[in-house]
């Protein structure tokens, strides 16, 4: 059901307060995740989600229609590992299915750690997604021991040997640069990803979760920059300007093809001002910026019976307390600890 505004009027846009316009779901399945990354989750997490209190297939898809009735054009499932949800094809299922009812091209796409995408990845295109981001901050099986505290290299590895020949377009290869050994891996995973097509982005370390502190002290954008300028011949692309990531054409060399890159400076030059993205929970909580606290409730009065026209008339209210940036968020205000539940 699309909602309706009346008459000859638009229909209702995701706006703030500053005049930006969300277009871009980001929808956390899940708050539960296969690792143990250091600046994601800590290595005690305990504390989870009920099952009882997860939005459901059907619950997506119905929150999808009245996401696309208010602009929404794109749809990403995040985390927490969206591979933990055993219905993860009908979810995407349902979220193709509100595109087609509301007469648009789907765009769905997944971010994930790729631990057991080798086999559900045909089950997944065929449900209907299209793009695809793959997590992985090392190609060094030790390290990413270290880092993620636990040993699955070997199964995204798998993953990574069958991506190349599936439908997937583009996929994306996103490393956090979190330490100088994270600059020096930057031309293996450069190289890694032009040979097989993916398109290499790194992640500048963002002031959020169990590490978030440490943010000052870490590489930032002109450091990734500048490694990637010592191995590669680069040339700028326009991006469009709500676009996360700042792009580069790599020119080809003798032991790698020609290319895309991008780097994602969300702290050091943070694209707040252009942000069009809005945030769903896994739990059905509306979140305007990544960064915040603040939420709008959909889960409760959408099983309470709530129409399409009264869940959008919420998520209005919640998108127009979006924040200027995320600097702006202050104190209990701004999200310290875990990105599972929220989706990054």
């Amino acid at each position: 059901m699309r909602v309706e505004s009346g008459g000859d009027e638009p229909s209702p846009q995701l706006l703030d307060h500053w005049g930006r316009v969300a277009a871009d779901l980001r929808l956390s399945v899940t708050d539960r995740c296969n690792l143990r990354c250091s600046y994601c989750l800590p290595e005690d997490a305990d504390s989870w989600i009920p099952r009882q209190d997860l939005l459901t297939p059907a619950e997506i898809g119905r929150l999808t229609q009245v996401a696309l009735s208010l602009g929404i054009r794109k749809v990403r499932l995040t985390g927490g590992e969206p591979l933990l949800r055993p219905d993860l094809a009908e979810i995407i299922h349902q979220i193709h299915q509100a595109f087609i009812q509301a007469g648009m091209p789907a765009d769905i796409a997944l971010t994930t750690n790729a631990i057991g995408l080798a086999s559900r990845l045909d089950s997944l295109t065929a449900a209907g997604l299209g793009r695809i981001n793959i997590s992985l901050d090392t190609l060094d099986p030790e390290r990413y021991f270290a880092l993620a505290k636990r040993n699955r290299f070997p199964e995204v590895a798998t993953a990574l040997d069958k991506l190349p020949g599936s439908v997937l377009k583009p996929i994306k290869l996103n490393s956090v640069i979190l330490n100088q050994q994270s600059l020096e891996e930057i031309p293996e995973l450069v190289r890694f990803a032009l040979r097989r097509d993916f398109q290499w982005r790194a992640i500048e370390f963002m002031p959020i979760g169990p590490l978030g502190d440490s943010a000052a002290t870490r590489p930032h954008a002109r450091d990734i920059l500048a490694r990637l300028q010592e191995c590669f011949s680069l040339t700028p692309i326009e991006t469009d300007p709500a676009a996360p990531a700042r792009r580069w054409n790599v020119a080809a060399g003798s032991d790698h093809p020609a290319g895309i890159i991008g780097v994602i400076a969300s702290e050091s030059a943070p694209f707040c001002s252009t942000c069009d993205r809005t945030r769903l929970s896994a739990d059905g909580k509306v979140y305007s910026c990544l960064f915040s606290l603040s939420f709008v409730d959909l889960l409760t009065p959408l099983r309470q019976g709530a129409s399409n026209d009264e869940l959008a008339q919420l998520w209005l209210t919640a998108q127009a307390a979006k924040p200027a940036g995320h600097r702006e968020i202050a104190g209990a205000g701004r999200r310290t600890y875990s990105l599972s539940q929220i989706g990054g």
